[in-house]
């Protein structure tokens, strides 16, 4: 019995050792599994800040994928953001090196590298550099972006960060009960950020079961547990409104607006306007087409004729002259209107000799048809005309603009923006289908009221004017080819009466339709007259807007000057 003892005496050794081992096993694990772990992470990579120019960007409690830099103690922010978040105004001429910022009567110039700014010339010293280029990004000063809009910033280093919110609000903050660690997401074995201490505040900006995501004083997010929080509370947050809205005056009629387009080609068309002008009513506005860009430097051709404007003057018509950036060619090229627009000096030097010709002439307004902008030229296309609409407003010269029926594609054209800056916009509600598209109607109902109802989504009803075609198409197919000729109205009824047609209301279009066969040749047209342009007159008064203008003087039959007259009524 006594050996059999001692046997067992080692195997119950082993087993207690087994036990113990498992024991201490499942403690290590518990302790493992409940244990606070003391890893830290590094703030550089948290902030992804890797050197000492380098400057995280916080806004509205939320990290940007944009970095600024800092250089001699002054935080820059890259364009785009700034461009994005707090004032869209900003424009960089990168081929100048030159920030310019325009209000409703200023321009503000200062050049990357320096420690002045002028405002209309007059230079202003300051202590840092207003902006500065690195690997080709633009930067502005933020002290500098401070001047011309309202926001709040802070500033910590080690690493650089920034935060930054433009809003007031009213954000939860709560108070830290005793020492806690904030991490970097929510679990007791994510990393910590940073230790925070017994009565500091936090704002909480999320709250879970166990875990809430805040943001301490200096501007790192991460969580803490909810027991560690007390005396959540609502905190007002507030942004001191040191910078005014800019207040954009515009140069409205108190009068509903009809306008017509004068076709000018030479100096002789101009002395036939009397004759054009003899079936008309209810003229209040001409604008003929005077200007053209002639070269990529910003000069023009000018075929402006004081005694014109006299007479317009003479039987109550204001004239807004028109330029475009189509009509000049340069060895047969069309102009590079984008060359122009991207340049400060080249805009500059149009601007001014073109309002040398406004005001030598005595011309009322300046109506601008700049078409197929590319899309790369749209900042530089809205800057151009910020720039002209100061100079307007000075001199009491009317602005209008001539635009796209709204796409997707002319987004880029920021009508929003133009709103703001011009006394007018101008829909050219017409070229629905055009030479090199499929077949159909130059102006159908739908397309004129989509492209009055989307344009008013951005630009104030009293500033819009819808452009209504004085014109029809005759679309002719032979032998797979199709071709389309823009003729006068009345031309196009006759044409369709001596080739033996007939034309049909057609309810979609909201036009008279026709379509017959000469020879080899299928014609089809939608016609442009009386029936067709009240209906799109009748829509014009629904959405109650600034007037009416038609495209061309001379292409319209007279009946129609008696529609326009009663809309206008």
């Amino acid at each position: 019995m006594k050996q059999i003892k001692q046997k067992m005496i080692p195997i119950i050794i082993a087993v207690v050792l087994i036990i113990l081992i498992v024991i201490i096993g499942l403690f290590s694990g518990i302790m493992e599994k409940y244990s606070y772990s003391d890893e830290r992470m590094d703030l550089n990579e948290y902030f992804q800040v890797y050197t000492e120019k380098e400057l995280s960007i916080l806004w509205e409690d939320d990290f940007l994928e944009e970095k600024g830099i800092v250089q001699n103690g002054t935080c820059y922010l890259p364009l785009d953001m700034v461009q994005a978040y707090l004032n869209s105004r900003f424009y960089f001429d990168a081929g100048e090196n030159l920030l310019i910022y325009t209000t409703p009567t200023e321009i503000i110039r200062a050049y990357a590298g320096e420690n002045v700014y002028a405002v209309d010339g007059v230079e202003f010293p300051i202590d840092y550099q207003a902006a500065l280029v690195e690997e080709e990004i633009p930067y502005i000063a933020v002290d500098f972006v401070k001047l011309y809009a309202n926001f709040y910033y802070e500033v910590f280093q080690e690493p650089n960060r920034i935060e930054i919110y433009k809003e007031s609000a009213t954000v939860t903050v709560a108070d830290i009960k005793k020492n806690a660690k904030i991490r970097y997401q929510g679990g007791i074995k994510s990393p910590i950020l940073e230790d925070l201490q017994k009565g500091d505040t936090v704002t909480v900006l999320e709250t879970m079961e166990k875990w809430s995501k805040v943001k301490t004083a200096d501007s790192v997010i991460g969580y803490v547990e909810n027991k560690r929080l007390t005396d959540e509370r609502d905190f007002d947050r507030t942004v001191a409104l040191t910078v005014e809205e800019p207040v954009y005056t515009s140069l409205n009629k108190d009068y509903p607006i009809n306008l017509v387009w004068h076709m000018v080609t030479n100096p002789v068309a101009n002395g036939n306007v009397e004759g054009l002008l003899a079936n008309t009513k209810a003229i209040n506005t001409i604008s003929p087409t005077w200007f053209a860009l002639s070269d990529n430097e910003g000069n023009f051709t000018s075929l402006a004729d004081k005694s014109y404007v006299d007479f317009m003057h003479q039987r109550g018509i204001e004239v807004w002259a028109l330029i475009d950036n189509f009509t000049g060619r340069i060895e047969g090229e069309a102009v590079n209107t984008k060359e122009i627009l991207t340049s400060t000096t080249k805009r500059t030097y149009l601007i001014q000799n073109l309002m040398e010709q406004i005001l030598a002439n005595g011309i009322d307004g300046i109506n601008v048809d700049f078409e197929q902008v590319p899309r790369e030229a749209g900042e530089d296309y809205i800057q151009f005309l910020r720039e002209l609409s100061i100079v307007c407003r000075r001199n009491g010269v009317v602005l209008s603009v001539d635009n796209y029926v709204p796409t997707e594609y002319t987004a880029y054209y920021n009508r929003k923006e133009q709103g703001m800056l011009a006394d007018y916009i101008i829909i050219m509600g017409y070229d629905e289908h055009y030479s090199s598209s499929d077949i159909g109607s130059i102006a159908s109902i739908n397309y004129v009221e989509n492209g009055i109802k989307n344009t008013l989504e951005e630009v104030p009803k009293e500033k819009v004017i819808n452009a209504i075609p004085f014109y029809t198409g005759i679309w002719a197919t032979t032998s797979g080819t199709t071709t389309v000729d823009k003729v006068s109205m009345s031309y196009g009824e006759s044409f369709m009466t001596e080739n033996g047609g007939t034309a049909n209301w057609d309810e979609v279009t909201c036009q008279n339709y026709t379509t017959f066969q000469v020879d080899d040749t299928i014609y089809q047209i939608w016609l442009e007259d009386e029936e067709s342009i009240q209906t799109k007159l009748n829509v014009m008064k629904n959405y109650d807007i600034a007037g009416v203008a038609g495209w061309r003087l001379g292409l319209e039959k007279p009946e129609v000057w008696e529609l326009i007259e009663a809309y206008l009524q």
